[in-house]
């Protein structure tokens, strides 16, 4: 097997950024007793099952990917369907076993939950539509709240939820958008998109309507006194990319610019994981 064809199957930043997510959930969560040992399985937890739904995509969506990414591993040629279905079971199996290694029941049915959900969504629920944005979305808010539970803080945080839910909505801005530049391949797998239901017009506005509420969640921590000053400076930054982001879509709401508005739209996620973190002290 051609290990950097597994390793591009996985997408490791996306996974980066996932892990990156649970330790700042548990920063948030203010533990009484901080444990690194506790972060360390968490970030490896949320990595190996975000490289399993990774994978496990690719698989599933083999045709799709042979007309809108043929770059992609398996449609490539680098790696077999057969090899990237092993690469998910063995980084789906590491996962779960750093989330029962936390020794949490808690984190370990969490990890469950969200291994489970990137099954539904690949195999079923991304021909819905909108539901199955709303499934992606709910796996860049979960590892916020595993990051609290398996270092048995407090997850019932309001700065730990507002991240969550910042961190839902701007995704599912995302995912419908990124659908948008799907259009070709998606019709493969009859997926129904809101952009091949409704028009990329209407999907433009749903997306951009979702970046404006990933920004109005983000100021809820100001409001109600919750963020430090480095949040109240720093978060200026990923709002304005999102506010820039849903004029943008609107504007021009074509295949090729959604293309590039998802790509932002990852920048400006990481940047907002980064304020998420000054605000956590």
């Amino acid at each position: 097997m051609d290990f950097r064809a597994a390793l591009d199957l996985v997408r490791p930043v996306n996974c980066a950024m996932i892990g990156f997510a649970v330790v700042v959930g548990a920063f948030v969560s203010k533990p009484a007793v901080f444990s690194w040992f506790q972060v360390g399985l968490g970030f490896l937890t949320g990595f190996l099952i975000c490289a399993y739904s990774m994978a496990v995509n690719d698989v599933y969506d083999v045709d799709v990917d042979r007309v809108n990414r043929p770059g992609r591993p398996i449609p490539s040629g680098r790696i077999s369907t057969v090899s990237a279905f092993r690469v998910s079971l063995l980084v789906l199996l590491a996962g779960a076993a750093c989330s029962v290694l936390s020794l949490n029941p808690f984190a370990v049915a969490i990890a469950a939950l969200y291994a489970f959900l990137s099954w539904l969504y690949n195999s079923r629920a991304k021909k819905t539509g909108l539901p199955g944005n709303l499934i992606v979305a709910s796996s860049l808010a979960i590892p916020f709240i595993y990051g609290g539970v398996v270092v048995g803080g407090s997850v019932g945080a309001s700065l730990l939820v507002m991240m969550a839910l910042t961190s839902f909505f701007a995704g599912v801005g995302r995912e419908v958008v990124k659908a948008m530049a799907d259009v070709e391949g998606d019709a493969k797998r009859g997926i129904e998109s809101v952009s091949r239901t409704r028009g990329p017009r209407a999907a433009s506005f749903v997306g951009a309507g979702f970046f404006l509420l990933a920004v109005v969640t983000s100021w809820v921590p100001l409001l109600v006194g919750l963020a430090n000053w480095y949040y109240a400076v720093g978060v200026l930054v990923p709002d304005a990319l999102f506010i820039y982001l849903a004029a943008s879509i609107v504007a021009k709401n074509d295949a090729s610019n959604a293309y590039r508005v998802k790509k932002i739209a990852l920048a400006g996620m990481t940047a907002g994981l980064l304020v998420f973190v000054g605000g956590a002290f």
